[in-house]
C-alpha cells in the first residue's frame, strides 16, 4: 500500500513538471521543411537579390552611343552600372575571363562577334519578355544574344569634290586605280570591317577577297582608327569619299560645319550582291556575376521606348519593324541587302581576322 502510493505521488509529481515546463516555454515551434521543389523560384530570388545590386556592361560601341542608355537603365531601375568601354578589345576581355566571369553584358557593334562568343560556350541562353520583338534571323537560336539596331556598309562622298554621278556604285569599284589615295578605309580590325569581309569572302571566296583587300589597301588614302575618323576627314574634304556605316553619315550631315555630304548604298544593281548590312545587340555573359540584375537589363531593353534609344543614339535602324527608322534615315527594306544570314558571321570571325591580316590590312594602327 505504501509503495502504491509513493508510485501515485512520484507520477503527479513528474506531470506536474511537465505540464509548468510547456506553459513556461518561449520556443517557437519548428517550421517544417518545404516539401521538395516547394518555393524554389522565391529562394532563387531572394539569393539573387543579395547580389551587388549592380551591372557590369562590357561595350565595344562608341561610349557617346552607350551612356545615356545606361544612365536610363539605372535611373528607371535603381541598378547601378559599371561599363567598360573596351572597343575591340572587349571580345578578348570575355574570352580571357572564361571561367571567371567579371561581365553581366556584353554590348556589341557586332552580331559576327556576339555569335563567336557564343559558339565558344561564352554566352548564356535567356527567355527575356519581349523577345519575339525581334525576329528570329536577328538572334541566337537560344536567344543569349539578339541585335537591336542595323547599320549598312555605304559609301560617303563630300558633295563639293565629286558628284553622286561620278562616284563608285560598287565595293569593287574601289581597286580602280583611278581612285588612287582618293579615299580612306577603316583598319583591318574593326568590327564593321571584319563582318564586311565576311560577307565578301561568301559571296567571292577567299581569294578573290584577299586580292581585294590588298588592292583596296594599296589604293586607300589612308587607313583611319575608325569611321568617325573617316566621316570627319570626307566631311573636311580630306578625301573625295569613304567607306562606313550608313550612320556616319546622318552624323556628318548634323555636324554645324563640313556637312555637305552625300551617300551611296553600293551593288544595288540587277546581279550585284546588295550592300553589305551587320547589325549591333546585346548578349548574356555566361555565368555573369550579377544574373539577376542582367536579366532585368534583358527585358528592360526589349521595351520600346529602350530599343528606340538604343537605336536612335547612334542613328542607327531599329530591327524592330514596329519602331519607325530615325528621320532621315533608310529602313534596311528600302534597297538591296547581301543574303548571307548575320548569325553565319560567327562561324568565320576568327578565320576572317586572320584573312585580312594575311592580305596586310593590319587589324590594329
Amino acid at each position: 500500500m505504501k509503495k502504491s502510493l509513493k508510485v501515485f505521488l512520484f507520477s503527479l509529481l513528474a506531470l506536474s513538471l511537465f505540464v509548468v515546463a510547456a506553459c513556461g516555454s518561449t520556443e517557437e515551434p519548428a517550421e517544417e521543411a518545404p516539401a521538395e521543389g516547394e518555393n524554389t523560384e522565391e529562394a532563387a530570388d531572394e539569393a539573387a537579390l543579395e547580389e551587388t545590386g549592380e551591372l557590369v556592361v562590357y561595350s565595344s560601341r562608341n561610349e557617346n552611343f552607350v551612356n545615356a542608355l545606361l544612365e536610363k537603365f539605372t535611373a528607371d531601375t535603381g541598378i547601378e552600372v559599371k561599363p567598360l568601354h573596351a572597343g575591340d578589345n572587349a571580345v578578348s576581355r570575355i574570352k580571357g575571363e572564361a571561367g571567371n566571369a567579371q561581365a553581366d553584358i556584353f554590348i556589341s557593334n557586332d552580331v559576327g562577334a556576339l555569335e563567336n562568343l557564343r559558339l565558344e560556350g561564352l554566352l548564356e541562353g535567356s527567355d527575356p519578355e519581349g523577345i519575339e520583338s525581334i525576329d528570329e534571323k536577328y538572334r541566337a537560336e537560344d536567344n543569349s544574344w539578339f541585335a537591336l539596331s542595323a547599320r549598312t556598309r555605304v559609301l560617303m562622298y563630300n558633295k563639293d569634290l565629286i558628284t553622286e554621278e561620278e562616284m563608285p556604285k560598287s565595293i569593287e569599284d574601289l581597286t580602280d586605280p583611278k581612285w588612287q589615295g582618293e579615299f580612306a578605309i577603316t583598319r583591318g580590325g574593326n568590327g564593321s570591317m571584319i563582318g564586311h569581309v565576311s560577307a565578301l569572302r561568301n559571296e567571292w571566296g577567299d581569294d578573290k577577297t584577299i586580292e581585294w583587300i590588298e588592292e583596296v589597301k594599296d589604293n586607300a588614302g589612308s587607313v583611319l582608327e575608325g569611321h568617325g575618323d573617316i566621316r570627319r576627314a570626307v566631311g573636311a574634304g580630306e578625301f573625295k569619299f569613304g567607306l562606313v556605316n550608313n550612320y556616319y553619315y546622318h552624323q556628318q550631315l548634323q555636324e554645324p560645319t563640313d556637312n555637305n555630304v552625300g551617300v551611296i548604298y553600293p551593288d544595288q544593281e540587277e546581279g550585284e550582291m546588295g550592300a553589305v548590312v551587320n547589325a549591333a545587340g546585346v548578349g548574356l555573359v555566361k555565368d555573369a556575376p550579377n544574373a539577376h540584375s542582367a536579366k532585368v537589363f534583358l527585358d528592360w531593353i526589349l521595351e520600346e521606348e529602350n530599343q528606340r534609344e538604343f537605336s536612335y543614339e547612334s542613328l542607327e535602324v531599329p530591327i524592330n519593324p514596329e519602331i519607325e527608322a530615325v528621320e532621315g534615315a533608310e529602313s534596311i527594306s528600302d534597297y538591296k541587302t547581301h543574303d548571307m544570314p548575320l548569325s553565319e558571321l560567327g562561324e568565320v570571325w576568327e578565320d576572317t581576322r586572320e584573312l585580312i591580316e594575311r592580305a596586310g590590312l593590319d587589324l590594329d594602327l
